[in-house]
């Protein structure tokens, strides 16, 4: 292989590739449109064309015969007349447009085949033009629907991999943090709380316990002095099992008042 041979294969195969990267499915597919319009244009300037070449052919063909039985007419009325001579040479004239109208019947023919093939061509091409638009919107739908999914994708991506989402995944992870240390608070204020109540509840059992000891060290009350307690009038010195009483009653005072 010679070197010339493969610069151009590498220069073919570049330009290619420029080309490739370079089509946009969009504007392809409206320039195919439009090509195949421009098609469409010139197959319908062939047809008509054709038809009034047809036309052309026609008219020739029917003066030639006009004038090919006018002459047979004229070498009627001649050979009538006793004229031979007029008469050969009339149908000299009859058979020379005879020949001529022959060859246009040929002709004529032959066009009108042809244009109906250039009709039944031209049908066609409309018929693929039509359906063609009708796939390009479809296609063009899909190219759209497919780059919106390549972008979506592409920012799905960065999002994932970006400052920003970065910078939200560590915004999070603080709040998660301030909840949590919001929730260890409100355990320790209600441990708190609980101890306080604890520390009544213990309280109280202690009270009773002392009421309890009041009452075995005074004893039960006797019927006879409380007549007696209750008509003298004279006062009854304070006992030390009386004054301890009275600290008691007014230490449960005092608790209560908390």
């Amino acid at each position: 292989m010679g070197l010339f041979d493969r610069i151009s294969r590498v220069v073919r195969a570049n330009v290619n590739d420029m080309v490739s990267k370079a089509e946009d499915p969009e504007k392809i597919l409206e320039q195919a449109i439009i090509d195949m319009q421009e098609d469409l244009i010139q197959l319908r300037q062939a047809v008509a064309s054709a038809i009034a070449s047809q036309k052309r052919t026609q008219q020739q063909y029917n003066q030639n015969q006009t004038e090919a039985n006018n002459w047979q007419q004229r070498a009627q009325l001649a050979l009538q007349k006793g004229d031979e001579n007029l008469a050969r040479e009339a149908l000299t004239r009859k058979k020379t447009y005879g020949e001529t109208a022959n060859t246009l019947k040929t002709q004529l023919d032959q066009q009108v085949a042809q244009v109906d093939t250039l009709k039944r061509n031209l049908i066609a091409v409309e018929g693929k033009i039509s359906e063609a638009k009708t796939k390009k919107d479809m296609l063009k739908a899909r190219v759209s629907a497919a780059k919106a999914n390549e972008q979506l994708q592409s920012a799905v991506g960065q999002m994932s991999t970006g400052s920003a989402m970065s910078a939200f995944e560590r915004m999070e992870e603080k709040v998660l943090q301030l909840e949590a240390r919001s929730q260890a608070g409100a355990e320790l204020a209600g441990s708190t709380l609980e101890s306080q109540f604890a520390a009544l509840e213990s309280g109280s059992g202690v009270d009773d316990e002392l009421a309890a000891m009041k009452a075995q060290l005074l004893g039960p009350s006797t019927p006879q002095n409380q007549p007696q307690l209750a008509g003298s009038t004279q006062a009854t010195p304070a006992t030390p099992d009386k004054v301890v009483d009275a600290e008691l009653e007014a230490l449960k005072t005092q608790l209560d008042q908390l």
